[in-house]
């Protein structure tokens, strides 16, 4: 066989008694793609950081076709053709389009005065190879482009500067289903070429569509590498986390508790004339397109949204309309979709965060106490697996995992009837959607709570809810027992009325 474009031997990486990284010999060649998977903390960060100059291994070796390199820096690895595509693009919004693609690498006339003319004309043919001659100019300000334009732009300085070898980190977690179409495509067409691609994704089903080969890690050690033809999500799963993906959701006993919370005829700007109840120990899901109204559902219960129709009752008792505090205080706590812009405090502590929503229980004569607050979150955040280096540390050193976990500590701090979950696992690796999922289970097995779980990835949906509601077009459209909803029952009931077929944006269907 050919020599490897890159190639491993023992890589290790410790960070003072921290191994983020153990012996890993790992071959990657030219014209596949190796997809390399993990929980959040298995090492996928560190060894791309290896590979990319931004920190020496501890001990090991890099091959470049069979040449040992050592990378004192990115751009050492960048001049070899090693590129990284990161999950936030590095873009300057004040650059054009022409100048960030050939940042590093501007043509010039003569030694002093650019080419400027060569340059937006090699941008102009990059941009038609690449399918985007019809959204981007040469000429045209990065400030404002979104997250797949972004992407693109990287991706076409990787190609243009020589990448040999690129490497995809979360590539398709802001991006939409046709967006995330084109990026397989640019990334077949880049393996056809010759390119070696790494291509890092939580995603388990892009995996085994996209991958030639599977390397998982586990706690910072490579526990197998296998070609990626006929694996299955659940072969991955248990290599990853040491069980299979159908012990996540055992068999459970239908809810008997009595109901908890009731909606009858809710409307708001969003939805129309929705009525559900849930039950004590109840997992109520919902299901629906992109756009049926599932989170304003939400957001109109706990008060985000007025209703002009119809009531919200707890227990019996009904909240006044488009009032947060009142939700929270009759015991109704939310972690929506977007955790970053509205649920977590970004340049807040950890600890902070999670006591937001109880200063009745971490004060002492009307001021803060520290004491307490650590006293109620210390428990709970053990509980959680919470996985930080102290309470005091910013919530934006964590994973978005452990972000999450932080979203429910701070309403297990509560005295919770009812939680809502809007897209409770997006962008979080296996290992910790098991945790959540085992959270669930103890919130309505064990405290009784009544959970709502919004999600857009069926197996999900279908494997925590014992009852499934439907939306499309801002109503609900139908209701399954959990011995009675299937992934077709519930796509077909999500079609709005009048749609042949469902769009892609539901994601998890046929998997």
């Amino acid at each position: 066989m050919t020599t490897p474009f890159l190639r491993t031997r023992g890589l290790t990486r410790h960070f003072g008694p921290v191994r983020a990284l153990t012996d890993i010999s790992l071959d990657v060649r030219g014209g596949e793609v190796l997809a390399l998977v993990g929980e959040n903390g298995a090492g996928k960060s560190t060894m791309m950081r290896l590979l990319e100059g931004v920190f020496p291994p501890t001990r090991g070796s890099i091959e470049i076709e069979g040449c040992e390199v050592r990378f004192a820096q990115p751009r050492e690895a960048h001049a070899a053709g090693i590129r990284v595509i990161h999950q936030e693009p590095e873009i300057v919004p004040d650059l054009t389009v022409a100048e960030n693609i050939f940042t590093g690498d501007l043509p010039r006339t003569g030694r002093f005065f650019l080419d400027w003319s060569k340059l937006y004309a090699d941008t102009a043919a990059l941009l038609e190879t690449f399918g985007m001659a019809g959204e981007l100019r040469p000429r045209q300000q990065c400030a404002g482009l979104g997250p797949a334009q972004r992407q693109m732009i990287e991706i076409m300085r990787a190609v243009q500067a020589g990448g040999r070898m690129i490497a995809f980190d979360e590539p398709t977690s802001s991006l939409t289903d046709e967006e995330t179409g084109r990026l397989f495509d640019i990334i077949r067409r880049l393996r056809a070429e010759g390119v070696a691609v790494i291509y890092i994704s939580h995603r388990l089903a892009e995996i085994t569509e996209l991958a030639d080969r599977v390397a998982v890690l586990r706690d910072g050690e490579l526990v197998d590498d296998l070609p990626a033809e006929g694996i299955t999500e659940e072969k991955i799963t248990r290599l990853m986390v040491g069980r299979p993906l159908s012990d996540m959701f055992p068999d459970r006993d239908p809810a008997t508790g009595d109901v908890v919370l009731e909606v009858d005829g809710m409307t708001t700007e969003h939805v129309t004339d929705v009525s559900l109840s849930l039950r004590a120990g109840e997992v109520l899901g919902i299901g629906g397109l992109i756009g049926a109204g599932r989170s304003e559902l939400a957001k109109g219960i706990f008060g985000f949204h007025r209703r002009s129709a119809g009531r919200v009752l707890i227990d019996g008792v009904e909240l006044p309309s488009g009032d947060t505090a009142a939700a929270i205080a009759a015991g109704i706590g939310f972690a929506p979709e977007d955790r970053k812009d509205e649920a977590l405090l970004l340049m807040q502590t950890i600890l902070e965060n999670a006591v937001l929503c109880v200063p009745q229980k971490v004060s002492s004569g009307g001021f803060f106490s520290r004491s307490k607050a650590l006293e109620l979150i210390t428990g709970i955040s053990k509980q959680m697996r919470l996985k930080a280096s102290s309470l005091d540390a910013p919530v934006t050193s964590l994973s978005g995992g452990n972000q999450q976990k932080v979203v429910l500590t701070r309403w297990l701090a509560s005295d919770l009837k009812v939680l809502i979950l809007d897209e409770p696992t997006r962008g979080i690796d296996v290992g910790a959607r098991s945790e959540i999922y085992d959270l669930i289970r103890n919130l309505t097995d064990t405290q009784g709570l009544g959970v709502i779980v919004i999600s857009s990835e069926l197996p999900e949906l279908l494997g925590l809810s014992d009852r499934v509601l439907v939306m499309a077009e801002g109503r609900i459209r139908a209701e399954f027992d959990r011995n009675e909803a299937s992934e077709e029952a519930v796509m077909a009931a999500a079609i709005p009325h009048g749609q042949s077929e469902a769009p892609a944006q539901l994601e998890g269907a046929g998997q």
